[in-house]
């Protein structure tokens, strides 16, 4: 398929038990042959890598991403420049500074670079992360003054800041010198600061938007040392190796799910290399605590340790994330690694009771339509740092935006956060409702919104959303399908195979980890487990036989096909390692199963 145009149903599924179409990824010819000759790879791994985008010229660097091929040029960022001066300048002179962090692992990590990049300039920083649910996102004018008083006269947000105006404003009104280091998206004209890095201002010609604020914290100390070199400030010290911490970049670019694509591919490439020697002591603490080990991975980055460090500024302490990814204490890194991880524990049972009285409401309640174009659920006492997660996770069984909104009575007031469907742009219709007075707070991106809403309003704010959303809905439902890189036997699911396919890592938005389909298994064995998990064992017409399993499935027509076994299954998903006993084999995470007696219809 010489135009990378869209193909017909794969294996003939136009509606498959999660009810979506199956087709192949398409790719164009002329770069699978490219990448079979250029690069000697299997023309099924060759036609997954032009998939994804990668022409031919561009294999090699996705293939071995490296920093010295795709470092952009720190001055190519708006202000960045004159962020590396300001903070030398406050080096040189002793000038009283604070870091002012986002409560996630993007804001703990990008604070935990700059903190220690200071530290190995001779200077300690404080670090600042306001109360989720006492001081809400980011930087606020109350905050401000009160670092001031303190004895502030720099602040470094970072991971927040960029559409701070009224704080920013403040900070001026009161001599405070601001300096933001930020990702995210900006309306209008920037905010008053002394300066003011993100690659995705306006006025920004990095084409870096795509990075996490830990990668733009990278870049920064780059600049750093770049600037502090032209002063002569190495000449009798050694310059920060800031290599060392290519870990911190690495975990906000995958707990901040960023397009793995470019620069931030080798970031994240790199980041895991230097991740796997485990000298970072907050990390290696907290990796000790999960009784994890190995070489690290994306799956260690985004759901063994970003989750126990977001557990700090969803249900604890805020500060807690970043404290651990900075220090250099072994006693401080143990304990707060603990109590990080008592905190995530405590959040799975809070998280898990919001997802299921949500559940209970969408599918109980008459207000709920199964067919609007977006789900906003409502409950009282629902954990405001929760919502996201429960959102995130509804949105996977209901394939369509979901808001989740936890409401304080007392307060009267209500604090939502959603995550969208692809093709479903929910940040500009959450802004939309702000604009049109609906919300008394709101916005964010694509594919993720935080919201405050007063309770009265919400029946009127779930309209608003439907009609906003409705058009796009329809495009993006007849648009969701599983994507399949290649037709695979249970039998030929190897670990060659897998070894392979893992040249394309690491994974992530922009790159998405390869899907294979199998046809006509017979699932044996099922086997119903703790969590709504499903096991079961594929069998083809050979013999052969491949272990596989569906998460968080049980409750679902595709787990309650699974668990009644039988043959005559199209299953997709994703080849995993299986290590258990030292087997060094594979299983297959299935993603999506389709009967053919139904999947043509």
């Amino acid at each position: 398929m010489a135009d990378g145009a869209a193909t017909p149903d794969f294996l003939g599924v136009r509606r498959s038990l999660t009810g979506r179409a199956w087709r192949r990824r398409p790719a164009d010819d002329a770069a699978v042959r490219a990448h079979q000759l250029g690069h000697g790879l299997s023309e099924p791994l060759a036609r997954a890598l032009a998939s994804r985008g990668i022409g031919a010229e561009g294999g090699g660097d996705f293939l071995n991403p490296t920093l010295k091929a795709l470092f952009p040029d720190p001055s190519s960022f708006q202000d960045m420049d004159l962020a590396a001066r300001i903070l030398v300048d406050a080096v040189e002179s002793g000038r009283p500074c604070v870091v002012f962090a986002d409560y996630d692992v993007d804001g703990a990590s990008s604070a935990a670079q700059i903190v220690r990049w200071f530290r190995a300039m001779g200077r300690d920083l404080p670090i600042y992360v306001p109360d989720r649910i006492l001081e809400g996102y980011g930087p606020s004018p109350a905050a401000f003054r009160k670092l001031k008083e303190q004895g502030a006269e720099l602040v470094i947000t970072v991971d927040c800041g960029a559409a701070a105006h009224d704080a920013l404003h403040e900070a001026a009104r009161i001599g405070l010198d601001v300096v933001v280091i930020d990702h995210h998206l900006m309306r209008g004209d920037p905010p008053p600061a002394a300066a003011l890095v993100n690659p995705n201002r306006p006025d920004d010609t990095s084409g870096q938007g795509h990075l996490a604020a830990a990668g733009v914290a990278f870049v920064l100390l780059a600049a750093l040392n770049r600037e502090a070199r032209r002063r002569g400030l190495f000449e009798d010290r050694p310059a920060p190796d800031v290599m060392q911490w290519l870990d911190l970049a690495a975990m906000g670019a995958f707990c901040d799910v960023t397009s793995l694509t470019g620069f931030n591919r080798a970031l994240a490439a790199q980041g895991l290399k230097v991740m796997s020697g485990w000298r970072n002591l907050g990390l290696k603490a907290l990796l000790d605590v999960a009784k994890s080990q190995g070489p690290a991975t994306s799956f260690h980055a985004g759901f063994i340790l970003g989750p126990r460090i977001n557990a700090g500024g969803r249900i604890g302490r805020s500060d807690l994330g970043a404290r651990l990814l900075s220090t250099e204490d072994p006693d401080e890194a143990a304990s707060l690694a603990l109590e990080l991880d008592a905190l995530n524990a405590s959040r799975k049972e809070v998280e898990k009771a919001v997802i299921d009285e949500a559940t209970a409401m969408i599918e109980q309640q008459s207000n709920f339509a199964p067919d609007a174009p977006v789900i906003v659920a409502a409950g009282d006492g629902w954990h405001p740092g929760v919502v996201g997660i429960a959102a995130g996770r509804l949105r996977e069984r209901y394939r369509k935006p979901v808001i989740i909104i936890g409401v304080d009575r007392p307060a009267d007031v209500g604090k939502g956060s959603g995550r969208s469907q692809p093709g479903v742009n929910l940040g500009r219709a959450v802004q939309s409702a702000f604009d049109a007075g609906i919300l008394l707070a709101g916005g964010g991106h694509a594919m993720a919104a935080g919201l405050t809403v007063r309770p009265s309003a919400i029946p009127e704010l779930r309209a608003f959303l439907a009609e906003q959303l409705a058009g796009e809905m329809i495009d993006a439902a007849a648009q969701d399908s599983v994507e399949i890189d290649s037709l695979l036997a249970p039998g030929g699911a190897t670990r060659a195979l897998y070894e392979e396919f893992q040249r394309l890592a690491p994974y992530g938005p922009g790159n998405p980890e390869p899907m294979f389909a199998i046809a006509d298994a017979r699932a044996e064995r099922p086997i119903a487990m703790r969590g709504g998990h499903v096991r079961v064992t594929l069998v083809d017409s050979a013999g052969a036989r491949l272990k596989a399993v569906a998460w968080r499935a049980g409750e679902t027509e595709m787990g309650q096909r699974l668990l009644a076994g039988g043959g005559g299954l199209h299953l997709a998903g994703r080849l995993k390692p299986d290590d258990w006993q030292g087997r060094e084999s594979v299983e297959l995470e299935i993603e999506d199963v389709a009967d053919p007696r139904m999947a043509s219809s």
